[in-house]
Parts: C-alpha cells; structure tokens; sequence
C-alpha cells in the first residue's frame, strides 16, 4: 500500500486591539498557526515579517478609536495568504518613494510576496499578500 501524505489547508482569523501589542500578539500567534499547518524554515520566516509588517501598519496607520483590525491567513497548497484588514479605507498604503518617507516595511511585503494588494470593504480596507511556500 502507498501512503500519502495530506497538506494541512486551513483559514485562521482573528480580531485583535488596533495597537502595537495588538500587532505583536498578530505576529505570535500567526508564528503559530504557520507551526500548526507544518510551514517552517524560510517561508514560515517570510510568513512572519509580511504580518508582522501589515499587522504594524494596522496598528499605526489604519487605527480608528474603538475599532480592531483582523488578521486573516489562509494556507493553500502553494502559498499562504495573509489579510490584514481596518477600518481606515481612505488611508491607502504606498511603499516608499524616498529614503525619508518611511514605508520601507510595504518594499518588504513586495519582496517577500508574490503579489500584494489592497481592496476596499464596506468599512476600511483589506491589505494582502501571497506568500509562496517554496521561497525563490
């Protein structure tokens, strides 16, 4: 008889506290739900920062008193895609253009990912990211 072996697939959401401890638990507990689904080494890494980086935007940038942010990942065969949405939809976010600006972490996200994007909800907008598995 041959065995097969099955990927772990899933989706893992959560609202957290728009704050930087709300972004750092993000971070933590995205590390492990990658754990969980059996992605380690470069990609897990990968996976980590482009949370750690949306999930700080959130916090920072897309923070309206009162209101959370969500951290939504769902992993595939191929990638794991990582959501980071907020309630601040007039607040689009553009890597930066000048040493100065800051915004370097979105030059990361774009380095990490295969492609990422945002798109607009009823209320504030959805940051995301498709990681691959197999790091280039």
């Amino acid at each position: 008889m041959k065995s097969e072996t099955t990927t772990p697939t899933g989706e893992f959401t959560l609202r957290l506290s728009a704050t930087r401890r709300g972004a750092r638990l993000a971070r933590l507990l995205a590390v492990q739900q990658l754990h969980d689904w059996g992605v380690t080494g470069s990609a897990a890494e990968a996976a980590e920062q482009v949370v750690a980086e949306l999930a700080n935007n959130a916090a920072l940038h897309g923070r309206v008193r009162g209101r959370d942010f969500e951290v939504r990942m769902e992993r595939g065969d191929e990638h794991v895609r990582i959501e980071l949405s907020d309630a601040r939809g007039e607040r689009r976010p553009s890597p930066a253009g000048q040493p100065d600006e800051g915004g370097y972490g979105l030059v990361l996200v774009a380095a990490l990912s295969t492609t990422w994007g945002v798109k607009d909800r009823s209320v504030g907008k959805t940051v995301w990211a498709a990681v691959p598995l197999v790091c280039r």
